[in-house]
């Protein structure tokens, strides 16, 4: 998905000519810590609201303000990791969208970031959840999606968690059924890790029974 397709409409830039009461009002209004500064449409920055707090006169425009956010914007063809990446490395709100040209289109507030990461999460679906503590060599995406489809399930997302000076790494899949015993078992005859599971039913069919004995069995 590219940035452009996530733009929200109903959140309005400000204007330099713009009081600072307004734009705290605007603030308070949208649940938002950030707004972009917009004459016609030509984006000038992003204000935040350590920008205005040390201003004493709410009168003030905001074009007599400085700005601490530096080029805080993503054109609308980038990927939508960019945006992410954005949110997280200056502790955004909002993330402003310019077209090609550098002109302003509009921008994408947080909530619809959030949402959009479930919906590439898988979370709103229904399925059980397996973390995985592997040796980065041995990262094959393939062969774990293998296991899972060997008990007529498939994998609905997957992401990587990396260590500091560590080969280790943690691989989450979510997969689409929530009896997940028989591709548990699947992952410890192959020797993965197990490090954890989510969101399955103990009392489908007894499986949980079959599994422990199956764990006792491979004890021996």
């Amino acid at each position: 998905m590219f940035a452009g397709e996530l733009i929200a409409d109903g959140i309005l830039p400000v204007q330099t000519s713009d009081s600072i009461q307004m734009v705290l009002d605007r603030m308070v209004e949208f649940r938002v810590r950030h707004l972009p500064i917009v004459n016609e449409d030509q984006f000038l920055g992003l204000i935040a609201e350590s920008d205005i707090l040390p201003e004493m006169d709410i009168k003030t425009s905001v074009g007599a303000l400085a700005l601490s956010l530096v080029n805080p914007y993503v054109r609308e063809d980038q990927h939508i990791y960019d945006v992410i990446r954005l949110f997280y490395e200056q502790q955004l709100t909002v993330v402003p969208v310019l077209d090609v040209k550098k002109n302003y289109l509009g921008i994408i507030p947080i909530n619809a970031m959030n949402a959009y990461f479930a919906v590439i999460t898988s979370v709103a679906q229904p399925g059980g959840i397996i973390i995985l503590e592997i040796d980065n060599k041995n990262n094959s995406l393939a062969h774990m999606a293998q296991i899972v489809e060997s008990d007529n399930a498939q994998v609905l997302s997957s992401y990587v968690r990396t260590f500091p000076d560590s080969t280790r790494i943690e691989v989450t899949l979510k997969v689409n059924k929530q009896d997940i015993a028989n591709i548990i078992a699947t992952f410890l005859r192959y020797e993965y890790n197990v490090k954890a599971t989510f969101n399955y039913s103990e009392n489908s069919d007894n499986s949980m029974d079959r599994y422990a004995s199956l764990m006792n069995y491979l004890n021996l």
